[in-house]
């Protein structure tokens, strides 16, 4: 009797990569109160028209991953600012997608729902993941705190008014209790509301010198017309 061997069939094993998901919202608002939302859009919008020429990314509130396959490891900061990035919209802050390039200067602004350990596990973050700037407001108390990177670590800033950030090139200044940024050239950030303002001063400055122009137009016509009449 002949015995047939049939050949071995081996289950061909596949290895799976389980699909990773970044949350782009931890479904909380941007801002607790108005005060709040009102200096994260002024110092943001601020910064992304200062470097609106320049290779420079600005954000608020935009999920940051420092590292892949991680995506518990995230912060949110108010205001983040990231060199060498490209302007482009994001759902969220993949730093292996960025070059590798942490953001360089960060903003947070305290709101009563803030608690100390979450501040404190805050500023581990921004200290192990690589910020270079490191800057906190208190509205409600006028309290400006900053820290700058010294090797390892992120050393506090002896004193904030009048600093001048060496990444961003603006300076700090408390005027009461309200926080107020500069650009090098001494212009001041406004809010939103103060650049409507503006806006609609010089719109209205610009229809006067108009004016201005045509009724003076009009006067040198009614002068010729006359000298001519005189003439003839």
């Amino acid at each position: 009797m002949t015995t047939l061997t049939l050949p071995r069939i081996q289950e061909k094993q596949t290895l799976f990569t389980p699909l990773i998901i970044y949350p782009e919202s931890d479904g909380k608002p941007m801002a607790d109160n108005t005060k709040q939302f009102r200096y994260i859009v002024t110092i943001k919008e601020g910064l992304d028209y200062l470097f609106k020429d320049d290779l420079v990314f600005v954000a608020g509130d935009l999920f940051w991953y420092p590292k892949k396959g991680y995506n518990k490891i995230k912060a949110a900061p108010d205001v983040l600012v990231a060199f060498g990035r490209p302007k482009r919209d994001r759902g969220s802050y993949l730093q292996w997608k960025e070059g590798g390039i942490a953001p360089q200067v960060v903003f947070e602004i305290l709101s009563p729902g803030n608690s100390k350990k979450e501040m404190d596990k805050k500023f581990n973050f921004y200290e192990r993941y690589g910020v270079e700037e490191y800057y906190l407001y208190d509205p409600d108390r006028g309290r400006l705190q900053g820290w700058q990177r010294q090797g390892r670590w992120l050393e506090k800033i002896a004193r904030m008014e009048g600093w001048v950030s060496p990444r961003l090139g603006v300076q700090f200044e408390l005027e009461g209790v309200e926080l107020v940024l500069y650009q090098a050239d001494g212009t001041r950030f406004l809010t939103f509301q103060e650049l409507a303002s503006a806006r609609q001063q010089a719109e209205q400055q610009v229809q006067v010198e108009v004016l201005a122009r045509q009724r003076a137009e009009q006067e040198l016509q009614a002068a010729l017309a006359e000298l001519a009449r005189l003439r003839g």
